[in-house]
């Protein structure tokens, strides 16, 4: 009973009668109104609406169920053979996504196009394609709603030159080689040689020919190399603390918990990376994105570097009708995208877009 008269008190009309519970509820309002406004910030959320839609999720056992996503590699294939193919085998497409609610409500065997990118495709929670000839062949790319994000807010024009400064193992290279049709040239840059290895693998499935692997540390890389004279893309998706990503098994984020020590560390190299590919000398525009939860890894990442490139790069906010935004820890964070679970059905990710400011012509 005390925990449904502090319910209607808090979130719902108020009390009309009650009793000593009321009067001892009014006696602490305050405390009360203070304790929810602290679960918000802890949740990331901005809303009492958005506070009770989480005590439901943490109700259900196995959290929400997010989609199985899928991007379509255009370089293999088209949306509507794709789309075509599944239709004849089983599956009934939906049409367009209208809301998030529509991608939570998928069944088995249903699909819908996503409501923000064109080129993925969402089905029922649980779906496997790994054993599926589309994906076998590289006509369907496996990958997260959330990290197919940051090529395609990079948008690089078919023939440009880009840097993938953090590529393996090679799925958002191989999204910016769609995007680009396959024209122009993608600098895939990893230290690590066993997983450049296996980008180099993923991409030949994938039917990429416009890239050039670079088995070498990103931090090393002359910015001024004649090489990447033309480079006016770049895309920084570099070791984090991988809080967001989920387990699915449950739908529900990784809450492992990262040692400060360690957070200092990888946000310490994320900062030296982003203030190096904001250096080289024709960068126009350059997105940096992790799937962290931290905002250590995130806006502080941004708001640090910012400091230091604001006369020559500036936030932009490139999909506006995103609804989940950067933390408010410093004036420009609402520009920055983040993605989660329980706001967007997707794994933790956070996107930042920087965009070279035009210098006016002296007088």
């Amino acid at each position: 009973m005390a925990k449904l008269l502090v319910y209607d008190y808090v979130f719902g009309k108020g009390l009309k009668c009650g009793g000593h519970w009321k009067l001892l509820m009014r006696k602490n309002h305050g405390q009360l109104n203070s304790i929810v406004a602290r679960m918000k910030v802890s949740r990331h959320l901005s809303s009492n609406r958005e506070l009770l839609s989480s005590f439901q999720e943490a109700a259900d056992d196995t959290g929400r169920q997010i989609p199985r996503y899928c991007r379509v590699n255009v370089l293999r294939s088209s949306m509507h053979d794709v789309m075509d193919y599944f239709k004849r085998h089983g599956h009934t497409y939906l049409g367009k996504a209208r809301s998030v609610k529509d991608l939570e409500r998928l069944k088995n065997n249903e699909f819908l196009t996503d409501l923000h990118l064109p080129d993925v495709l969402a089905f029922a929670h649980g779906t496997d394609f790994h054993d599926h000839e589309l994906y076998r062949c590289g006509n369907i790319i496996l990958q997260d709603k959330a990290s197919c994000l940051p090529a395609f807010l990079l948008a690089p024009t078919p023939g440009a030159h880009v840097m993938d400064c953090c590529a393996a193992p090679g799925n958002k290279t191989s999204q910016l080689a769609a995007i680009m049709k396959n024209k122009g040239k993608i600098f895939a840059v990893d230290r690590d040689e066993a997983r450049l290895a296996t980008a180099s693998t993923q991409l030949l499935r994938a039917g990429v020919t416009c890239h050039v692997l670079l088995h070498t540390d990103f931090l090393q890389l002359d910015p001024h190399d004649p090489r990447f004279r033309d480079v006016r893309f770049l895309l920084l998706d570099p070791s984090c603390s991988g809080s967001g990503m989920l387990n699915r098994h449950v739908g529900q984020v990784d809450e492992e918990k990262v040692s400060p020590d360690r957070l200092a560390a990888l946000s310490g190299f994320q900062y030296l990376a982003l203030r190096h590919a904001l250096s080289f000398p024709r960068a126009q525009r350059v997105v940096y994105s992790t799937c962290s939860l931290h905002l250590q890894e995130n806006e502080e990442v941004v708001q640090d570097v910012l400091k230091h490139f604001e006369n020559s790069f500036r936030l932009v906010d490139p999909l506006p009708d995103w609804p989940h935004r950067g933390e408010g820890t410093f004036p420009g964070a609402a520009l920055c995208l983040r993605a989660s679970a329980h706001s967007d059905l997707t794994s933790g990710f956070f996107v930042a877009v920087f965009e070279r400011v035009e210098q006016s012509p002296l007088k």
